[in-house]
């Protein structure tokens, strides 16, 4: 009992992290930024995927670990397959970013460099799927999409 709710608290503590590093990274871009800022936003980034990575170990510890409910719940449930899938994109999206801002934030504290619009694209695209995730959990919680 113990474990499970240890894992579900960094499951959901982490789905914030998450949620408050990309709006935060959606917040500070802007057209141009110099190195100084691009230096914030990958230290922001570096948060979401810290908390990404908790989020992905305890839900398949969850999931695949035999803690909590059964691992047939999930695995035969396709609202979960799509959660899943949802989730697998977006962190998909997210390396363009990432790449952008690890690559550009070395240099003259002070220099102003230009941000693709891609990086705005994904940013905003990563949001809007994140928005889904919560409630295709929601429909899983009430049995839905389960075909077992």
């Amino acid at each position: 009992m113990t474990t499970e709710l240890i894992l579900r608290y960094l499951h959901f503590i982490s789905i914030f992290a998450i949620v408050g590093a990309l709006a935060c990274e959606h917040l500070l871009l802007k057209k141009t930024l110099t190195r100084a800022e691009l230096t914030r936003l990958a230290k922001i980034d570096a948060v979401y995927g810290v908390a990404a990575v908790v989020l992905l170990v305890a839900g398949l510890t969850l999931w695949l670990g035999g803690v909590g409910k059964p691992a047939v719940v999930y695995t035969k449930n396709w609202i979960f397959h799509l959660k899943l899938s949802l989730f697998v994109t977006i962190g998909l999206l997210s390396i363009y970013p990432t790449v952008f801002f690890l690559k550009n934030r070395k240099g003259n504290p002070a220099e102003e460099v230009t941000v693709p619009a891609a990086v705005f694209r994904m940013v905003r695209l990563e949001l809007a799927l994140l928005v889904i995730i919560p409630l295709l959990a929601g429909l899983m919680a009430r049995g839905i999409g389960f075909f077992g």
